[in-house]
């Protein structure tokens, strides 16, 4: 029997564990480490005692997933009674850091295509699937204050404009549609993550950022999205990868590909299969 796994030690970077049910935790690679030499253990799992036998799957995703991913996660174990769905979210780059660092996963799902190409291929089991798409959108305050209506005003010297760093999928593509429209962008900032790149929009700190559609969707009034043209848009890939054999995970990376689960995701401004 496999034992569970209640609380995922990912944090490498000082980044956010969620669990659904809403336990929440930072770690260090101190603590990656310590839980990687406790022998036995695996990243999903079933222990049995004087109750039923519970199951652990573990989810290291693409921050731009985390309103989505949340709601599909109680959706599962609301029907998976001893199933406990433990989620972490942070940039694609540093989600495939701590995977071929040894960090303990079931599965992965990462913003675009490219971002999978370093993963470690001896950790991928199950191969991947298409989880779903998105593209870019400009996010500003909601009264918009920089008075931001189109792309090209993102090269206003007045403006603060803050943009996902070149080395996460959020910035790689902001850069390619900001070339692609002929912008030079006034940058103040570059962010970690999506999450980090739109809260400097919702805290008045900047007056625009390039992120995903979704989590313009997401934020709701918070922000204000100001559409990307089609020709300088970028399209990006959500993989789904399964990095082990555990019943459960699969039965869960199953649920992730169904209709109940891609409503959600479309819900949440995703385009999907």
């Amino acid at each position: 029997m496999r034992s569970q796994v209640s609380r995922v030690p990912f944090g490498l970077s000082g980044d956010v564990s969620v669990g659904v049910a809403g336990r929440v935790a930072s770690h260090t690679a101190a603590a990656l480490a310590l839980a990687l030499g406790v022998a036995g253990c695996s990243a999903s799992g079933g222990e049995s005692g004087n109750g039923p036998t519970r199951h652990t799957v573990v989810v290291l995703a693409a921050s731009s997933l985390t309103e989505s991913l949340t709601a599909i996660a109680k959706d599962f174990e609301a029907t998976h009674p001893g199933t406990d769905v433990q989620l972490s979210f942070a940039a694609s780059s540093t989600v495939v850091t701590q995977v071929n660092q040894g960090a303990p996963a079931d599965l992965v799902a990462l913003a675009g295509t490219s971002a999978a190409g370093p993963l470690d291929a001896k950790r991928i089991v199950g191969g991947s699937r298409s989880l779903a798409s998105n593209t870019l959108e400009i996010a500003t305050p909601p009264g918009n204050p920089g008075k931001v209506d189109a792309i090209t005003d993102l090269s206003r010297p007045t403006l603060k404009v803050v943009l996902c760093a070149a080395t996460v999928p959020c910035g790689e593509a902001a850069a390619k549609a900001l070339s692609l429209a002929g912008v030079a962008a006034h940058v103040v900032s570059y962010e970690t993550n999506v999450k980090a790149t739109l809260a400097k929009v919702q805290l008045g700190e900047a007056d625009a950022a390039i992120v995903y559609h979704s989590d313009v969707v997401s934020a709701g009034a918070r922000v204000r999205g100001v559409q990307i043209p089609a020709s300088v848009n970028q399209t990006l890939d959500y993989p789904l990868i399964r990095l082990t054999d555990d019943p459960t995970t699969i039965e869960f990376a199953t649920f992730l590909l169904s209709d109940q689960a891609r409503k959600r995701l479309r819900d949440n401004g995703f385009l999907t299969p």
